[in-house]
């Protein structure tokens, strides 16, 4: 099954000042809340219709969009939104050693069809697929297709259309406002956060207050088919879905299409290899590990204040780790 909407939503941003204005639209496949100080609540809908421009660009699901018609048609004229994407996954491939791989579309789109006609992929069509990100030639023109890939932005997307409406109000001078992409949120100002436990959906994992930061998060359980065996988060070296974390919560001042990115690939790659990954970053995480272990890191103090852990309701068993 695949379980997307409100339920799923992985953090609720719960508002320090009471007097923001907040509206709520369905888009990029999730729900997306956009929080305002009241001086700039004319902004609300032209922040809407600006996200709805980045996803009629990136998507892999919208007819129109480039990305779309890259993957039906192998090649394609860019726009703006759609050249700056690629290149920004091109950059995370490299840095996560290719754990980041927007080529994984051959799997996710083509194999379990996740968001539309959903079923379980065979172990033999898996390793038959091309995650090859070698197979994708663009520049800001155009791009082409040289295989059989498919691409699928999916991994970075809503990040990106955080930082987008971000800059965007930023540069309109707003001074209090939360940007939330299901689990992707942003705090212009001061916020506090609210991080949903991913095994109680009516249960908090965990709250801290945050300024002038972003948060990400990336699980196994929000989207798979049959069970989590078969989840969304697939690993394009193996070509499996990730099972050694349940979820993976990154909080950070980088760019929010940044820790999107670096929260995917972190949930698929080995564990030693995403912690010593993680080591390197300027960010901080909360990860639960799918034995039901609760990894915070040591200098989460640097990155969030007031932090709250509720982790005994499920008998978590709970470590701080070194990030040096």
């Amino acid at each position: 099954m695949s379980r997307l909407f409100a339920l799923l939503v992985l953090f609720m941003a719960l508002q320090l000042q009471a007097e923001l204005a907040t509206r709520q639209k369905v888009a990029m496949g999730t729900f997306v809340s956009i929080s305002v100080d009241k001086e700039h609540r004319k902004l609300v809908l032209p922040a809407f219709k600006l996200l709805k421009e980045i996803e009629s660009s990136i998507s892999s699901y919208d007819e129109n969009s480039p990305i779309y018609k890259l993957n039906q048609n192998k090649s394609v004229k860019f726009d703006a939104y759609s050249y700056e994407a690629l290149r920004l996954s091109e950059d995370y491939y490299q840095n996560t050693d290719g754990y980041f791989d927007i080529a994984v579309g051959s799997i996710t789109k083509d194999l379990y069809r996740f968001g539309e006609d959903e079923r379980i992929a065979s172990e033999a069509s898996l390793q038959k697929a091309s995650t090859s990100l070698s197979g994708l030639l663009f520049d800001d023109k155009e791009a082409i297709i040289t295989d059989t890939i498919k691409i699928d932005l999916g991994g970075m997307g809503k990040g990106y259309g955080v930082d987008k409406i971000s800059h965007f109000f930023v540069k309109q001078g707003v001074k209090s406002a939360v940007i939330a992409l299901s689990g992707d949120i942003r705090c212009i100002g001061v916020c506090k956060i609210a991080v949903n436990d991913p095994l109680e959906e009516q249960s908090v994992l965990a709250t801290f207050t945050m300024r002038k930061s972003a948060v990400s998060t990336s699980g196994n359980y929000n989207r798979y088919v049959g069970d989590v065996s078969h989840n969304h988060l697939i690993d394009p070296k193996k070509k499996v879905s990730e099972r050694n974390f349940i979820s993976v919560t990154l909080i950070s001042k980088l760019p929010s299409a940044t820790l999107d990115a670096y929260a995917t690939a972190v949930s698929v790659m080995p564990k030693k290899k995403a912690y010593a990954f993680l080591a390197k970053q300027k960010l901080a995480y909360i990860i639960l590990e799918s034995h039901k272990k609760l990894i915070v890191s040591e200098n989460i103090g640097d990155y969030v204040q007031d932090l709250k852990l509720d982790f005994l309701q499920n008998s978590y068993k709970f470590q701080m780790s070194k990030t040096e």
